[in-house]
């Protein structure tokens, strides 16, 4: 399945729910499930944390879409060629914040 494979059924799935909430609830639930992801990596459950990132993708997927960003066209297309901010593969920043993450 391609990211907008992806993209198009979460928003089969969730959009007319999702849009109807809004943006602002729609990222404090995105929020809610990082803290799950988070507390799953610190646990080292792995059926936990795969759970989680799949939560997560699809809160972020969603919000995209609320938005109207096509993931694949235009965000994966920030990282095509290597570090936005630099240009290599693998980036050669100084720091993460350099890199702009």
């Amino acid at each position: 399945m391609t990211l907008a494979q992806y993209q198009k059924l979460i928003r089969d799935i969730y959009f007319d729910r999702d849009s109807a909430r809004g943006l602002d609830a729609t990222f404090l639930w995105f929020i809610e499930e990082v803290g799950e992801l988070s507390r799953a990596l610190k646990r080292g459950d792995k059926n936990q944390q795969i759970e989680e990132f799949g939560d997560v993708l699809a809160w972020l997927t969603t919000m995209a879409s609320i938005q109207g960003i096509d993931l694949q066209q235009s965000a994966l297309a920030r990282y095509a060629d290597g570090c936005p901010k630099c240009g290599q593969m693998p980036c050669a920043c100084a720091d993460e914040a350099a890199a702009g993450r």
